[in-house]
């Protein structure tokens, strides 16, 4: 039987490495889904509950597997799923391909079922690259070049494959006019350096500060070795951009935790207290989080030209590897002896720690949310992986659990969109189906879409060599994050009708499909639930019930968010007393004296 269109797709994905491709399907896509039973399932055809799921799930794996994600949708209807999926990825700077049917040719201009202009659709989402597949000679390239243009611009390429196209009996492009060839799948990329004279320049600033802060982001993630070495010559600490959280572990001394709204107090001090800023990896983009204009001279090292520069007034700006660039200026920065401004950044850090587990340690109804973080984090193996879901959850996950070396971590940093906790779960399963996954995900995100995905995690675990995979929900039948929002950035008490969600027993949910649960409704209760969960032969549901009246309160909170939310408890809001009993008592804690 000849190759079809359908058939070398799938031939060329596998010369690339692909092992899975994240999809749902649908008879816009028949042609190819016909291919993947021909060739065995090779590469997988993993079935996400939803497009928007596969979108999230090749997103987790490319986050966690350090190379691209494919994922792959019907026309019309299944094609719009996977956008908010692929915003994500485009957002969060994340190498994701996307293949999507289209009705066939013939029907084109014709309103015909579930004919959309898919060009107009993606192409502010693919930007970077989207193409229409109508002839098979253009399939080599346009394939090779959506997956080169991810990698290189760290951003998510779109394929547009009409369904008789899928079809077709395949023919490569031919040594002739206008054919395009492409050459074998390989490597893209490199380590490029900047210009010795620029890299002195940034050694003077850094060799002429005093109080030196290091702001370090996702795209610093291989340079961990040379940021350490740069935090000991100069004496600096370093604070962590949300997507960056896994760059380094929490228990070095001068790690400050996140940065921002999210971010910790020490974090907070660094970035007030500098006189130099070198920003590495990171777009940032929270400049009243970083220090007063003028206040700091910065250097900033970035891979990418178009994200440098624009956050804060820097002096001077590397476009480069982070670790070759790192390399290079550590052998101009002098040691700096007087270590008084790093005694300061660790005297800050360790008072933080002490803090978030007093804070954590407070009295809730039925239990804190607080101490489910602080109590994962004693026990997390070393080797997880976490994901976080947007809300209330992520705010623990970015102040109270403490990273350690080998872990990794991520959530959706700048759309910070509800419902990729769970799939990004499973993506780095996929990626890493050796080492176990954790999932922290509010109830609000577990009833959009994490239950329904329970069943991808349920079908596919059996695949893993290591079966953990919990998703732990934080059960308070509320939409928190958007509750306090209200409160405090809107001057409004809680609207129940907008923020009240139904029970659901999420455990019952998951032994109903065959997973494993254990239900948390006391907070001696919770330590003893992570130890199970964490020891289970199959994927567990931690649903811990826990009290949405536990404030996410800043560490650097603005007198005018706290003037707001007190103004909201005036006008009526339905937990007030409750609020007022849980917040004090919360922030009280950042003033008790430290352990010795």
């Amino acid at each position: 039987m000849a190759e079809n269109v359908g058939d070398f797709l799938l031939r060329r994905l596998r010369e690339w490495g692909v092992e899975q491709v994240f999809a749902y399907p649908g008879d816009g896509i028949n042609g190819i889904t016909a291919s993947f039973g021909r060739a065995g399932n090779e590469p997988r055809f993993v079935q996400a509950r939803h497009e928007e799921m596969a979108a999230f799930e090749a997103v987790g794996y490319a986050k966690f597997a350090g190379t691209f994600g494919v994922c792959m949708a019907t026309s019309g209807p299944g094609a719009i799923h996977l956008l908010n999926g692929l915003y994500d990825a485009k957002l969060d700077h994340v190498p994701v391909v996307a293949i999507v049917g289209q009705t066939a040719r013939s029907a084109m201009g014709g309103s015909y079922q579930q004919e959309i202009d898919l060009q107009a659709l993606y192409k502010d989402v693919a930007s970077e690259y989207l193409v229409e597949v109508n002839v098979p000679e253009q399939l080599p390239n346009a394939l090779d070049r959506a997956i080169r243009t991810a990698l290189a611009e760290r951003a998510p390429t779109a394929l547009i494959i009409p369904a008789d196209v899928q079809e077709l009996d395949y023919s490569p492009p031919q040594h002739a006019f206008k054919h395009v060839p492409s050459s074998p799948p390989g490597l893209v990329g490199g380590a490029p350096v900047p210009p010795e004279t620029e890299i002195a320049k940034a050694a003077d600033i850094v060799n002429a500060g005093e109080k030196v802060a290091i702001l370090a982001g996702q795209g610093a993630r291989g340079a961990a070795g040379q940021l350490r070495e740069l935090a000991e010559l100069t004496g600096a600490g370093i604070a962590k951009a949300l997507l960056g959280k896994d760059v380094l572990p929490d228990d070095l001394p001068y790690v400050t935790g996140a940065a921002g709204l999210l971010g910790t107090r020490p974090s907070y001090e660094l970035m007030r207290d500098c006189d130099t800023l070198l920003i590495v990896g990171s777009n940032f983009p929270y400049s009243q989080f970083l220090p007063e204009f003028g206040q700091a001279r910065a250097v900033q090292i970035d891979l990418d030209g178009k994200f440098i520069g624009m956050r804060y007034p820097t002096e001077i700006n590397l476009v480069g590897d982070a670790a070759a660039t790192l390399t290079a200026l550590n052998r101009l920065v002098e040691r700096k002896s007087d270590r008084g401004w790093r005694d300061t950044v660790e005297k800050n850090v360790a008072s933080w720690w002490d803090t978030m587990e007093k804070q954590a340690m407070v009295d809730a109804e039925p239990t804190n949310p607080m101490r489910t973080v602080w109590e994962l984090s004693q026990r997390i193996p070393g080797n997880a992986m976490v994901t976080a879901d947007s809300g209330s959850a992520a705010n623990w996950y970015a102040r109270d659990l403490k990273f350690r070396e080998g872990m990794r971590g991520s959530l959706s940093g700048t759309l910070a969109t509800m419902g990729p906790g769970v799939p990004y779960a499973i993506g780095a399963k996929f990626a890493h189906p050796d080492r176990p996954a954790i999932a922290l995900v509010g109830d609000g995100a577990m009833q959009m879409n994490g239950m329904a995905e329970l069943l991808t995690i349920r079908r596919y675990y059996p695949l893993w060599t290591d079966p953990r995979c919990v998703v732990c929900v934080l059960h308070n039948n509320d939409l928190n994050q958007v509750t306090w929002e209200l409160r405090a950035m809107t001057n409004a008490p809680k609207f129940e009708e907008s923020q009240n969600l139904p029970e659901m027993p999420y455990g019952e949910f998951a032994r109903l499909i065959g997973l494993d649960a254990v239900e948390v409704t006391e907070p001696d209760a919770i330590a003893p639930a992570w130890e199970r969960a964490l020891t289970a032969d199959r994927p567990v549901v931690l649903d811990v019930h826990c009290d949405p009246n536990v404030p996410p309160i800043p560490p650097h909170a603005t007198f005018d968010q706290i003037k707001s939310t007190t103004e909201s408890m005036l006008r009526g809001d339905p937990d007030t007393w409750q609020m007022v009993a849980r917040g004090v008592k919360t922030k009280l804690q950042e003033f008790l004296p430290a352990k010795n």
